[in-house]
């Protein structure tokens, strides 16, 4: 049996909370962390971003006792990515893993990140290959409700537009055709041509990877070039 969950009881927790969408409280966002207190799945001292004062503010709402954070919970400032341009190489690793859609780039092209639009939640920093993303504090522990509000707005835009994205692709799927043997050696053909013309074009700043750092962008321009040469045949077709 489903609970019922009130959805206003939802919207008044979920603003709340900081609107990172870190994931340190353990779940996917801020949305799915509110809808889980309000079912009463989560402890109210599951985010460390919203401090002590976001504990306090979630017991007054929900009714209950304050809780602290566990023992090892350090609070951090709020802060910004920053990506090193002399080094980035292009690979958009940290564009995919943005949940705010605030960062600005292109395939083996320099990535820059939208600084009023970064919610700081670090998640962009573990994939990069090259370790050229760090954050800046930025002297202050919490955001104000505009942020909050405007964050929320971009991390909505980014999960419809994925959505969007992957019904998109499975129609286009479910249209083509059957593929013939021979049209698979085709495809195949031009996917190892075009793996090879990336291979001739190298990214900027690439002079200095370790051989680990070069298998994983290998294998990013390969899934790439893959794409790009489905969707070459997909429009011939046409």
């Amino acid at each position: 049996m489903h609970k019922f969950i009130s959805t206003t009881l939802v919207d008044r927790i979920d603003a709340l909370l900081p609107q990172t969408q870190c994931t340190q409280c353990g779940y996917a966002g801020c949305r799915p962390y509110a809808e889980a207190m309000a079912a009463g799945e989560a402890s109210i001292n599951q985010c460390p971003p919203g401090g002590t004062a976001g504990i306090q503010q979630l017991a007054a709402l929900l009714g209950v006792e304050f809780k602290p954070f566990a023992e090892g919970v350090v609070q951090k400032p709020l802060a910004v990515a920053c990506i090193d341009e002399s080094l980035c190489i292009g690979c958009t690793l940290c564009l995919q893993a943005c949940p705010v859609d605030a960062i600005a780039g292109a395939s083996k092209q320099m990535h820059t990140v939208i600084a009023d639009e970064c919610t700081g939640c670090e998640l962009c920093v573990a994939p990069c290959p090259v370790d050229c993303i760090s954050m800046k504090p930025l002297n202050r522990l919490y955001s104000d409700q505009a942020h909050r509000d405007a964050a929320r707005q971009r991390y909505q835009f980014h999960v419809l537009r994925l959505s969007r994205d992957k019904r998109e692709k499975a129609e286009k799927l479910a249209r083509q055709p059957s593929v013939s043997p021979d049209t698979q050696a085709l495809i195949q053909a031009a996917m190892q041509r075009a793996k090879a013309q990336a291979s001739a074009v190298q990214p900027a700043n690439t002079g200095q990877l370790t051989l680990e750092q070069q298998a994983q962008i290998a294998k990013i321009d390969a899934r790439r070039a893959g794409a790009g040469v489905t969707a070459k045949v997909d429009t011939d077709k046409e």
